[in-house]
């Protein structure tokens, strides 16, 4: 029996437990090796997944960006291209105004009021165009909503004063110009401010019998107070061409002079709409040396006015009156005229008025064979008054046309038609105190039947200018030198004339 060797076996065995081991060993570490690449790779692609899902995340993000910052940009463009619009649409708004087309701009501004409702600047200009285009109650609203967000601007609630005067809302109209001149405004719209209440006085104290009067002390020069030729001599065709000196008495004949006026009206209202009035008024002149040319009017004057809603009104009168020369009476004339008036605003007025008057000369041992000159005059015409934007300055202007009459067959000349225009203006300057006023006129007359002396028909154009100041030193008194030059171009020499008359008139008057 062979020995078996222990220590061999037990030595083989623990070189297999070793062995065995180590491939364990082995074994285990390479399923580590593997997991840990699993691991790794997966790692890998998760990063790989959420740097992936970042990217989307940011691309997103930046097109919902893009998109937004393009939305923006579009609708700011929109917006801007809105704002322009109305800012242009306001520009057009406040030209049109200014160019006295309220009207116009009205319409452009109305369309935009529920989306601009509550602008000052807005609100403003619609309310203006509003008051000036004859919609004042609409104008009150939108100077409401000025006031509202600013309550100190004093113009929005000047021009709300307006529209309350236009309404009748004579109170409230009152009340806001007062709250305005409490402001202390600018001298322009301090006198607007003070025509208004002045306008609103009158029109409370409408239904008092009110009488008022004048009167009138004047000096100066007058370069021609016959009214005659400077032409010396004359030549009459129907005389073969003759020539004539012309007397003293019908040549151009210059002085010095006084003069002095007065007079006193009565209005009386009966009802609202209707009231009856009635005055009398004295002017008279007397030249220093030339007293055989000194002049007296005497007129009185009667009748009714009618007011015909708040626009119109219709005044109708009789009038007669007496002319003196050199202290001896010429003529007496009687008549009918009338006026009716409309007034579109504050600011604009206008006239249809008429007149038929007859005119009578007396005879005496001064004026012998004066009744051939006796004659019916008609005149109808149209006049319009405007009142500056500063409320200190007005614009006049008429056109008329008339005839006269030869009702006894014997006046030289005949019959006259004629026709013509005045233009004037007042404006103050310096100051509150001080109003300059001028006015010139044009008239143009024909007459009938061909002169006995000239063998022609006689045609005259008339023109005539008056300049001047009046100076309010008090509410009553007031000091007026003016200047008023005549030319009138006739194709009969002797009644070709040309006169300067400088004067300085002090006037008083009572309310």
């Amino acid at each position: 029996m062979q020995r078996v060797n222990v220590f061999g076996l037990i030595l083989a065995a623990m070189l297999g437990v070793a062995m065995t081991g180590t491939a364990v060993a082995q074994t285990a570490s390479s399923s580590d090796s593997v997991k840990a690449k699993t691991h790794k790779a997966e790692t890998k692609r998760h990063v790989t997944r959420k740097k992936s899902a970042r990217a989307i995340a940011r691309a997103k993000a930046k097109a919902e960006k893009e998109a937004r910052r393009k939305a923006e940009a579009e609708a700011k463009a929109q917006r801007e291209a809105q704002l322009a619009a109305q800012e242009k649409a306001m520009q057009q708004a406040d030209a049109l105004v200014k160019a006295g087309k309220p009207g116009e701009a009205y319409d452009l501004l109305e369309p935009m009021e529920f989306e601009r409702s509550g602008e000052v600047r807005y609100d403003y200009l619609l309310g203006i165009s509003a008051l000036d285009s004859g919609k004042p109650a609409k104008a009150t609203l939108a100077f409401e909503r000025v006031l509202a967000v600013d309550p100190n601007f004093a113009g929005a609630r000047l021009d709300m004063a307006r529209a309350y005067y236009q309404l009748g809302d004579l109170a409230r109209a009152q009340k806001e110009f007062n709250t305005v001149l409490k402001q202390n405004p600018p001298p322009a719209a301090k006198a607007t401010i003070q025509k208004y209440l002045a306008a609103i006085d009158a029109r409370m104290h409408a239904k008092e019998t009110r009488i008022t009067g004048y009167l009138e002390a004047t000096a100066g020069h007058d370069s021609n107070v016959n009214t005659s030729t400077s032409q010396g001599q004359v030549t009459v065709p129907a005389l073969g061409n003759l020539t004539f000196a012309l007397s003293s008495t019908s040549l151009k004949t210059e002085d010095y002079y006084v003069g002095w006026a007065g007079g006193a009206n009565i209005v009386h209202p009966v009802n609202e709409g209707v009231a009856i009035f009635g005055g009398v008024n004295l002017r008279q002149r007397g030249n220093l040396s030339q007293t055989q040319f000194d002049t007296m009017n005497l007129s009185g004057t009667a009748g009714g006015i009618f007011t015909i809603g708040k626009q119109d009104s219709l005044r109708v009168g009789l009038v007669d009156g007496q002319y003196t020369l050199g202290s001896v009476r010429y003529y007496d004339d009687t008549g009918l005229n009338g006026e009716w008036r409309h007034v579109f605003n504050p600011a604009n007025q206008v006239s249809v008025f008429g007149q038929q008057m007859r005119y009578r000369f007396v005879e005496s041992a001064r004026f012998t064979g004066a009744s051939a000159q006796n004659f019916d005059q008609s005149v109808l015409g149209t006049s319009w008054l405007h009142v500056m934007p500063d409320g200190k300055s007005t614009a006049f202007g008429s056109l008329f046309y008339g005839q006269e009459d030869d009702v006894t067959g014997t006046r030289p000349d005949g019959a006259k038609r004629f026709y013509g225009f005045r233009v004037g203006g007042q404006a103050s300057m310096m100051n509150e105190k001080t109003d300059f006023f001028a006015n010139a006129g044009w008239n143009y007359g024909t007459y009938s039947r061909q002169n006995a002396f000239f063998l022609t028909n006689r045609r005259d154009v008339l023109y005539d200018a008056t300049a001047g100041i009046n100076w309010h030193w008090d509410k009553l008194w007031t000091v007026r030198p003016q200047m008023a030059l005549t030319h009138n171009q006739s194709n009969i020499a002797i009644y070709k004339y040309d006169r300067a008359d400088i004067s300085v008139t002090v006037r008083r008057d009572f309310n």
